[in-house]
């Protein structure tokens, strides 16, 4: 069950969402629509979820964590149109409902995520607050870092390469860390840099939580890719499998996937644990991720 806390951010990064399409000008109707169509058709929200509970668990307020909260959500939309296409996974369904492309057309959801991309680091870049500029960089230093060529961009990358090919653990684990990973913990140093804390021993503490659950998050998909179904999951059952991905049952088998989904569950409890804050709300959330079934 999720925690009571993840409908609240929920609802709060809908309305925020909603706010800033509203706020987009409307010179080009049909890639508006597309673009809001991807990122306010529902979803997890984890990424801001992260924001939000860490930046809470800080001591920040939530207006001044809305901004890095939008942002990367965006950034992860745009990630999601993209990862739909056929040059890539090639998908019909997302989240229950037809991609960005099949929506639309190729064409437009290439360019709504072009879109949702640059929208990301203008939040970032106009966000209101008493932030010192030199924090306001690092936050859009960090989530570019996250979705490019040392982030998301690699992992996808190596996803492809090894497409209908066998590998090792090593190979999956930096995939899944760069794919997944990074923007999830981006989401959680994002959080910290909203506040005008100075202790690198929290920092790497987050960090250390956040690489274990983004790591866990991952592990558990690919094992729901074979135990749930389309109606549940929001997108076709088993299509990791049909396209000869690679996963962590294909590579240790469905078992030993599912021990190492909670091996990585307790690593990320344990990097809470050095926290002298009340963790409670973040620990309801990685038990969360591990049980979920879609």
């Amino acid at each position: 069950m999720a925690p009571e806390s993840l409908t609240l951010y929920q609802h709060r990064i809908e309305q925020q969402l909603e706010l800033r399409m509203a706020a987009l000008p409307q010179t080009a109707e049909r890639l508006h629509q597309a673009m809001a169509y991807s990122l306010t058709n529902g979803g997890k929200r984890i990424r801001p979820f992260f924001v939000y509970a860490c930046g809470s668990m800080l001591g920040v307020p939530l207006t001044q964590l809305d901004s890095a909260a939008c942002a990367i959500e965006c950034l992860h939309s745009y990630s999601l149109i993209h990862d739909d296409l056929p040059a890539m996974d090639n998908d019909d369904l997302r989240r229950g409902k037809p991609t960005c492309h099949k929506a639309f057309d190729e064409a437009t959801a290439i360019l709504a995520g072009d879109a949702l991309q640059t929208l990301a680091f203008d939040i970032l870049a106009t966000a209101e607050g008493n932030l010192s500029a030199e924090r306001k960089l690092k936050r859009i230093s960090l989530l570019a870092k996250a979705s490019g060529i040392t982030g998301m961009c690699a992992g996808q990358a190596i996803d492809l390469a090894h497409t209908n090919q066998r590998t090792d653990l090593a190979t999956l684990e930096q995939m899944h860390r760069l794919k997944t990973g990074a923007l999830i913990e981006c989401a959680v140093q994002l959080a910290y840099y909203s506040s005008e804390l100075d202790c690198p021993a929290t920092l790497h503490a987050l960090t250390s939580f956040a690489s274990a659950l983004g790591l866990a998050f991952q592990v558990q998909d690919d094992i729901l890719d074979i135990e749930s179904d389309t109606i549940v999951l929001g997108k076709p059952q088993g299509s990791d499998c049909k396209a000869n991905k690679l996963t962590y049952p294909a590579l240790l088998g469905l078992e030993e996937a599912k021990v190492k989904a909670k091996q990585l569950y307790q690593d990320a409890l344990a990097a809470l644990s050095s926290l002298a804050y009340d963790t409670d709300e973040l620990k309801a959330f990685a038990h969360y991720i591990i049980a979920r079934k879609f």
